[in-house]
């Protein structure tokens, strides 16, 4: 029998990780010799959920269900009932008998909803079926670009955010894998990847721009493009999480899939020219590190590194990936650390953004423990540590 392929490279990759992952966890407790490496997803889930119940987490938005579905992957892995149970005690505030009662009249609106196909397939409950189709159902009259892209918001008419793909179309693609609606789901959610690419993608930087207004209106818009003039780190980590989300589910004879691959090597290619020598992580302006008021930002930091190790690991870049993928994930842990509570930290994530200049970019809070840190923190670690 021939070896797996995919257990081949997810071995190979623990290989080039392992020190790493084994450093770090060592230095987590000093004084203790040849230490078992630290489970950093348990250690930021179970600092999380001391922090925070079900009904102080916060109120229904993208963050919170950015770090659920994190949530969920480590209680996918470790069977720990408690950590959906947690998940499903903050989805009940919102999610009853009759579904949810929202709107959706922006894309952030829906990202929550990425866990009712999987919390429906957890527990069997007809109510988050219900809440499923409920945001399925907005999709056909969600206002779009002349060219098919979703507007990130109803109020922002003709704009494109980077964003805005991770916050809808992963749920709509789970969604047709779920409840046999693949002819609609797949289609509609590669086709928006490859809109937002398109009117967003900087060739010659292998970068991204953080929006496009179509009609050029926005004062940020103005010039040929129509679009903004900064390549903001989280903006462009998002659309990268989404083509490797994407690609998960579409099948292999999908005529967007070969699309979706070359999104993700321009990417790639991206990541690896802007990568910091120092640190291994990205900055908040990724191509301007050398600006005295940037920083070193660690939400996309761990975006980015999650789509290198995943895209190595399913051939859709060669072996000379990895070790960007490993420098990545060292320069991520270091900003983790265990402070005198005993409770896992994780430090400089860029706080909500809007569309700016280098200003405003540079001026955003770098908090510590900020929800888009902490989810995408455990979707890379997920993917790299285990």
């Amino acid at each position: 029998m021939s070896p797996d392929p995919l257990r081949a490279a997810r071995l190979s990759r623990r290989t080039v990780l392992a020190g790493t992952a084994g450093a770090v966890g060592a230095l987590a407790l000093p004084g203790v010799a040849s230490a078992a490496p630290v489970d950093w997803s348990r250690a930021v889930v179970d600092s999380t959920m001391k922090r925070h119940t079900p009904a102080t987490l916060g109120g229904w938005g993208y963050t919170r269900g950015l770090y659920l579905y994190g949530q969920y992957l480590v209680y996918r892995r470790t069977g720990e009932k408690s950590y959906l149970d947690y998940i499903l005690a903050w989805y009940d505030r919102f999610v009853t008998e009759s579904g949810i009662s929202n709107n959706f009249t922006n894309l952030d609106a829906m990202r929550s909803g990425q866990m009712f196909p999987l919390l429906y397939t957890e527990t069997g409950q007809a109510k988050y079926k219900t809440a499923a189709d409920q945001l399925r159902a907005r999709f056909p009259s969600y206002p779009r670009t002349s060219d098919g892209g979703m507007f990130h918001a109803t109020s922002r008419v003709g704009q494109l955010w980077a964003d805005g793909v991770y916050m809808a179309q992963p749920f709509l693609a789970l969604y047709g894998k779920t409840f046999g609606d693949a002819a609609y789901c797949y289609e509609e959610a590669a086709k928006n990847v490859s809109v937002y690419f398109d009117r967003l993608k900087e060739p010659a930087k292998g970068l991204l721009y953080h929006a496009y207004d179509e009609d050029g209106s926005e004062p940020w818009a103005s010039g040929p493009g129509r679009h903004s003039k900064f390549h903001w780190g989280r903006a462009i980590g998002w659309l990268g999480m989404t083509a490797i989300d994407l690609l998960e589910i579409l099948p292999c004879d999908h005529p967007r899939r070969r699309r979706l691959v070359d999104v993700v090597k321009f990417l790639a290619a991206g990541y690896t020219r802007w990568q910091d020598k120092a640190s291994g992580r990205w900055f908040q302006v990724v191509d301007r590190g050398g600006d005295k008021d940037n920083w070193l930002e660690t939400s996309a930091s761990a975006m980015y590194t999650f789509l290198l190790s995943r895209a190595v690991e399913r051939g859709y870049l060669g072996a000379e990936y990895r070790p960007v993928a490993a420098k990545g994930y060292r320069g991520v842990l270091s900003q983790v650390s265990t402070g005198t509570d005993g409770l896992t930290d994780i430090s400089n994530i860029s706080e909500g953004t809007n569309v700016g200049d280098t200003a405003y970019y540079y001026a955003r809070k770098r908090n510590t423990n900020d929800f888009h840190g902490l989810g995408a923190f455990l979707i890379m670690n997920e993917q790299l540590a285990h």
